[in-house]
């Protein structure tokens, strides 16, 4: 009978704990720089799909259905081996001069997952009463201002928990990042195998990590509902 002996101490001290401590960084810094962009796009792509001129909409409704409905995978690629082709050359140097890979993964990051996350503000937007924008335009905001004003926080408020949710997958989904040399978690964890031939090992920490790391978030989010969107929907 084949027994493996598993010896968890190649993950927990010496350089292979520091190469995946070192992954989990980038993979945290990848997330949130990208889950702040894919944010503040999505902002815009919500209010651009909410939009009164028919125009606009079918914009933003291309967008959403273009980011939404190809891999992530082919986009990160799209990003790494096309940029020099869509961006200009002033982008492209400066992106070379810092970590052209890193930004990369964050463009197509942050790209797919605000399609997301603009269909769940327009969720958020299309449940708050209609009136409160008859009665911000009634009182002269304009519809941009409506939306900055009246709105939009109310929308961003309800729709956190899912919001968070976008983070969670992304957090998971930068992991196809290692396949344009980003040193995330996942790649470090390769490496930790390729030199120590311990893949059980390594990828069972790499695994335990993104485990934890939703695990936390998960609770996060339901101390937010327990604590703030209860209270409003009984209040």
């Amino acid at each position: 009978m084949l027994k493996y002996h598993f010896d968890w101490s190649i993950v927990t001290s010496g350089k292979y704990f520091d190469w995946l401590v070192s992954g989990l960084k980038i993979t945290l810094e990848l997330s949130f720089v990208s889950i702040v962009l894919a944010f503040l796009l999505g902002l815009l792509v919500a209010v651009l799909r909410m939009s009164p001129l028919r125009p606009v909409r079918l914009v933003a409704m291309a967008y959403l259905e273009f980011f939404r409905n190809t891999p992530l995978l082919v986009q990160i690629f799209f990003w790494y081996f096309g940029s020099y082709k869509i961006l200009p050359t002033a982008v492209n140097d400066w992106l070379n001069s810092t970590n052209f890979e890193f930004a990369a993964a964050a463009i197509a990051l942050s790209i797919y997952t605000s399609a997301f996350i603009a269909e769940d503000l327009r969720s958020g937007i299309l449940s708050i009463p209609k009136e409160q924008m008859e009665a911000a335009r009634s009182a002269g905001f304009s519809f941009l201002r409506s939306m900055q004003y009246v709105i939009l926080p109310q929308a961003v408020r309800i729709t956190v928990p899912p919001l968070v949710n976008q983070f969670l997958n992304l957090a998971k989904n930068s992991s196809l990042a290692m396949t344009i040399g980003v040193a995330e978690l996942t790649y470090q964890a390769r490496q930790v195998e390729s030199y120590s031939f311990k893949g059980f090992e390594a990828f069972t920490a790499a695994t335990l990590v993104y485990l934890a790391l939703s695990v936390a978030i998960t609770w996060l989010v339901h101390v937010y509902d327990r604590r703030v969107l209860n209270p409003l929907r009984t209040g």
